[in-house]
């Protein structure tokens, strides 16, 4: 099936607290990223929709949201981090809940990381990347905002960010004129072809 043909998004619940998902069959893709790199924008351009919210302040994702794509795959909008104007009890908690979700969820099948191309890998992305691998969860990082700077420039950013991932995937993405859709798509459709570990069956 063609995802990249949406005919129908549905959000499909959302947790506040460790556990307290919705229990949906199909397989899973997570986004995950700092308060300020356009997450909700990159995932409202892959659905062609205004789906996830966008704010001017950062950190308004305070849930793990989750869409409910074509009926067969389930979108999961992880809250932001980095930025956000909250209390570091508050940021304590929504850290709780992304890794739990990351660590127990069965159906997830990858993580999106999503960076600011201007900034690239910075602390908090650097430990996302090294808890994913330790968990043996798939990811790949898409460099956002690839409209604001010139075409040497994102070479020269790409060149950097690529040595940094150590062989995992990079994208170049554009939610502002929709470059690097296609592929980004592709590389989801091929990370939910492969079936998750049965280490992580338990949840």
């Amino acid at each position: 099936m063609d995802l990249m043909k949406i005919s129908s998004v549905e959000f499909a619940g959302a947790a506040a607290q460790p556990g307290g998902y919705p229990k949906l069959p199909h397989p899973e893709i997570a986004f995950a990223g700092r308060s300020n790199v356009g997450k909700s924008s990159l995932i409202n351009r892959l659905l062609d929709r205004q789906i996830a919210r966008t704010s001017s302040t950062p950190g308004r994702t305070r849930q793990v949201n989750f869409f409910v794509v074509n009926n067969t795959l389930t979108f999961v909008d992880l809250p932001g981090y980095g930025y956000a104007q909250v209390s570091k009890q508050e940021r304590g908690q929504w850290q709780k809940l992304i890794e739990e979700y990351l660590t127990h969820s069965r159906n997830l099948r990858g993580v999106v990381i999503i960076v600011d191309i201007r900034r690239g890998l910075e602390e908090e992305e650097e430990a996302l990347c090294d808890f994913l691998s330790h968990h043996q969860r798939p990811f790949l990082l898409v460099a956002t905002k690839c409209d604001k700077l010139k075409r040497a420039q994102v070479e020269q950013q790409r060149k950097t960010l690529t040595a940094q991932l150590d062989g995992h995937p990079l994208l170049l993405f554009s939610a502002q004129d929709g470059s690097g859709k296609e592929e980004l798509w592709n590389e989801l459709l091929a990370v939910i072809a492969h079936k998750p570990s049965s280490s992580h069956a338990h949840a």
